[in-house]
């Protein structure tokens, strides 16, 4: 779970907690000199838009299966040692009791599987044939998913398409002459408007919330600028709407700021019409295609501006250029700030990956780069961005894979495939299949990539489980993981 300035950014998903209801309030203006009376402003009354909009948002719960080591908290990822740990414990004092690791006794019959729950979030629904959007951790990694509407009825649901970089997740119910949302503008949002929030915190169904838009095009995402609220969101409203006074969906709440794990006055929304777009490439090819153009880059301070000679801190500052990728092609260079991307400008770094990730690939594009004083036009082809190399949920009726036997670590891992190898320009290496045990609780994923074990590189599976098996039991091991486009070191700690 990722954290920035000592704040978690929490993506909400599931909980069962009490709320009190918050009573109306109306205020006085306050009279101004030689005014004999002021009007009394009343608050915007909500129930009307609530009635309306309240229909078409939908509850969601996910289980999964797995075998008696699953985790008992309905969040798997959190570990003892995670802060987010006593939070979970708290809400979830009596889970399901686990047995005991005996002792191997021989060779080991595989546990029996049962359905652990995983998750509660929200959606709201997209057509009256049962399109509905939710966002993408809320479904991630869930075999069975279970759709409740405001009035009682629960359907199962099979997943069209997630977009893990995005966060939205399109999902499919069998039923016809469901109430459907409409869509807003959120580029027409203005700071300070009042907006509301639907969805099922702590598993609370249909609980509305209030506030305002506090800001918008925050930068906490690399393809979205978020929009920001002080509407109460708490775990289980991820996937809910954001709804304008008007009764339109204008954003999916998805993420808090946050030291407790539950609400502390900031919340972020995904503006609709970036996951509108995403869901429908979702509901076509099942899959959201984006460009890339292969550099790394980071913010222009103030400081390297006024260095390099820029007018102002604008543009991407170029870190890296990938080898033989279309950047290298183009002639950018490290050091380069660019400046504009098909003729629309790049004022913030985090502006660039929104527009090449827009960009169809295969286009000629012009882009222009601040180089030594002057400005450069570089014609430059964009390629298709690799999508991440993350766990699918599985269609309702598949059967699931067994799954290969841990390693001492709890690791189980199968070989690369040659042509994948070739593609990610990787020597060798093998790919997590099953997390248990030291492994899980180290953050080690499902489909993340194994490349070195203690700086030895790693070249196949049988390889990867002989030195496995030799390491010192009372030393921690370094990994190295590659998980998308990135690539860092783990500790499993012994």
């Amino acid at each position: 779970m990722s954290r920035k300035f000592a704040v978690a950014v929490f993506a909400l998903v599931l909980g069962a907690l009490a709320v009190t209801a918050v009573p109306q309030f109306t205020f006085d203006v306050l009279a101004q000199p030689n005014v004999g009376s002021a009007p009394t402003q009343v608050l915007p009354d909500f129930a009307d838009l609530a009635d309306r909009v309240g229909p078409s948002v939908v509850g969601i719960r996910t289980t999964a299966r797995a075998g008696a080591a699953q985790s008992a908290l309905p969040f798997p990822d959190i570990d003892e040692n995670d802060p987010m740990y006593e939070f979970f414990r708290r809400f979830f004092p009596n889970p399901p009791q686990q047995p005991q690791p005996q002792p191997r006794q021989g060779p080991q019959q595989p546990a029996p599987r049962r359905d652990v729950p995983r998750g509660l979030g929200s959606g709201f629904i997209l057509s009256a044939d049962g399109y509905v959007m939710t966002n993408a951790h809320v479904v991630r990694g869930a075999d069975d998913i279970t759709v409740s509407t405001s009035d009682r009825r629960e359907f199962k649901a099979k997943v069209i398409g997630t977009d893990t970089r995005t966060d939205v997740a399109l999902i499919k119910v069998e039923a016809t002459g469901l109430p459907a949302v409409r869509m807003g503008d959120p580029n027409k949002l203005r700071v300070g408007e009042w907006v509301i929030a639907i969805g099922s915190p702590f598993g609370l169904e249909n609980t509305v919330t209030a506030g305002i838009v506090s800001a918008k095009s925050r930068d906490t995402g690399d393809f979205l600028p978020f929009i920001q609220t002080d509407v109460a969101v708490n775990p289980g409203n991820s996937g809910g709407p954001l709804i304008n006074m008007r009764g339109e969906v204008v954003g999916i709440n998805s993420q808090i700021f946050t030291t407790s794990g539950a609400y502390n006055g900031i919340s972020f929304a995904i503006p609709i019409d970036e996951a509108n777009n995403v869901q429908q490439q979702l509901r076509t090819s099942g899959r959201v295609i984006r460009g890339r153009i292969g550099v790394g880059i980071e913010a222009v301070s103030r400081d390297v501006a006024t260095a390099i000679g820029l007018p102002r801190p604008q543009g991407a500052l170029v870190t890296s250029v990938d080898k033989a990728g279309p950047a290298q092609k183009a002639g950018v260079e490290a050091g380069d700030v660019i400046l504009r991307f098909d003729n629309r400008p790049v004022e913030r770094a985090s502006d660039l990956p929104r527009l090449v990730g827009g960009t169809k690939p295969g286009s000629a594009v012009n882009m222009t780069v601040f180089r030594k004083g002057a400005n450069r036009d570089l014609p430059i082809t964009v390629v298709e961005l690799p999508a991440e190399a993350v766990p699918t949920a599985r269609g309702q009726g598949d059967s699931p894979k067994p799954a290969p036997a841990a390693n001492v670590l709890g690791l189980a891992v199968s070989d690369i495939a040659a042509d994948k190898l070739k593609e990610l320009g990787l020597r060798g290496g093998v790919q997590v299949d099953g997390v248990e045990g030291l492994a899980a609780g180290s953050g080690v994923r499902t489909g993340d990539l194994i490349l070195q074990l203690n700086n030895v590189d790693v070249q196949n599976t049988r390889q990867f489980n002989e030195a496995v098996a030799k390491l010192d039991p009372k030393r921690d091991v370094a990994v190295l993981v590659r998980r998308g486009e990135a690539t860092r070191f783990v500790i499993i700690r012994r």
